[in-house]
């Protein structure tokens, strides 16, 4: 008793799993997961920390062991002179150096990979939003590919119904054969739709799943994807501008480290240890050293000017791109939403047409049954109500795509 009621208890999760449908934020969720483009943004600001981790303990002391020995025997006559081997030397030394750098060498040069790490993260955002954007573009297409196949199949199922009533009045003479025929062919015509229907839907279905970076061939159901408009920042605040400001920080960080290249350096070094050429009381050859380096730049051929020059034009091609941006963004939105209204009035005149569509098609339906109704007007009828169905579903979709649109420049 106990078995059976485990094997029934599996076999409601498998039913209630498998009756649970994927909606588009699965879909986002699972992309967003497997994006390769992302992962290597997150693995670029984890290696920027390292780098700046390597800078700081770059300005620690550096300790280096060195050792050297070299042996040149002089052997009846023959060997290197004397005067310049010594017969050979030992030099065992630990070396110590250390960087002399101001505070603001070590802020510029931590705020470079700062910049690095803000513009990837910047980076990483903008690039999500671009693949939420392109998955919801694809679930609305195969979303309306299955609505656009259900409705054929309503057709089919119609015409099917009416292909029998048809053949009944046909044979006992209220129709002509030829009339007949005409139904038929229209019937076969619609058989063909459903099935290149059913072909588009899968097809795009497959995309999804393959955008998705989800490994499935089955065909399941997708609900209708909840799109509502979101609220749009100002340009400026747009998470695409950020990256405009980014931009002006890295030049002027730039504009920094020219100028700190330019400043003297200085290091100072210090040895101790081992250093003989067993000359002359090479067991006395114990000792230590201490000195400073210092590097004062005094002419580069104006390069230091050029470096300059070069980061004015950066900003000035900077500057130009941030107002290429912010009109781009308000003729944008403002044409998405112009786009918005206008299919919204679209979908509720075609409501509209739909509801005499479908009246005048179940007159003609009623007329068909006795015989009282052309096979030309029937059909007629069925085609505009199909017409506007199909306008309807088309602008549904639309809409969704524009609403899709607009949400991709809420980031912020």
């Amino acid at each position: 008793m106990r078995k059976n009621a485990l094997v029934l208890l599996g076999l409601c999760t498998v039913l209630i799993a498998s009756a649970q449908q994927r909606d588009v934020n699965f879909f986002i969720d699972q992309a967003l997961k497997t994006s390769p483009l992302l992962q290597d943004l997150r693995s670029q600001v984890a290696t920027n920390r390292l780098d700046s981790l390597r800078i700081h303990a770059g300005l620690r002391p550096q300790v280096t062991g060195n050792v050297s020995a070299l042996l040149a025997p002089v052997v009846g006559g023959w060997g290197y002179d004397y005067a310049i081997t010594n017969g050979g030397y030992l030099t065992a030394v630990v070396s110590a150096s250390q960087a002399i750098v101001g505070q603001r060498n070590i802020a510029t040069q931590a705020q470079t990979l700062t910049l690095l790490s803000l513009t990837a993260q910047n980076t990483a955002k903008t690039t999500a939003q671009d693949l939420q954007r392109s998955v919801a573009i694809q679930y609305v297409t195969a979303w309306s590919d299955r609505q656009q196949l259900d409705f054929n199949r309503e057709m089919l199922d119609l015409l099917r119904r009416e292909e029998a009533v048809l053949k009944r009045l046909t044979e006992t003479g209220v129709y002509r054969q030829i009339d007949y025929l005409t139904f038929r062919t229209t019937l076969q015509q619609q058989e063909l739709l459903v099935l290149q229907a059913e072909n588009q839907w899968r097809n795009d279905l497959s995309a999804l799943n393959y955008l998705s970076g989800i490994t499935d061939t089955t065909a399941f159901e997708l609900p209708e994807p909840s799109l509502l408009p979101q609220l749009l920042p100002a340009a400026e605040r747009s998470a695409f501008a950020e990256q405009y400001r980014l931009d002006s920080l890295r030049i002027r960080n730039s504009e920094a480290l020219i100028d700190l290249a330019y400043r003297p350096r200085a290091s100072v070094v210090a040895d101790a240890g081992y250093n003989s050429s067993f000359a002359f009381q090479g067991y006395k050859n114990f000792g230590l050293s201490v000195g400073m380096n210092l590097t004062v730049p005094i002419y580069d051929g104006l390069q230091r000017r050029l470096q300059h020059d070069k980061n004015v034009i950066a900003e000035q091609t900077r500057l130009n791109y941030v107002r290429f941006f912010k009109q781009q963004y308000q003729q944008q939105i403002a044409q998405l939403q112009q786009q918005l209204t206008q299919t919204e009035q679209l979908v509720a005149q075609s409501a509209e047409q739909i509801k005499f569509s479908q009246a005048l098609l179940d007159a003609n339906a009623k007329l068909l049954a006795t015989g009282d109704v052309r096979i030309a007007d029937y059909l007629l009828a069925l085609n505009n109500y199909r017409s506007a169905r199909y306008v309807v579903t088309q602008q549904r979709s639309v809409r969704l795509q524009i609403i899709n649109q607009l949400n991709y420049w809420s980031l912020q």
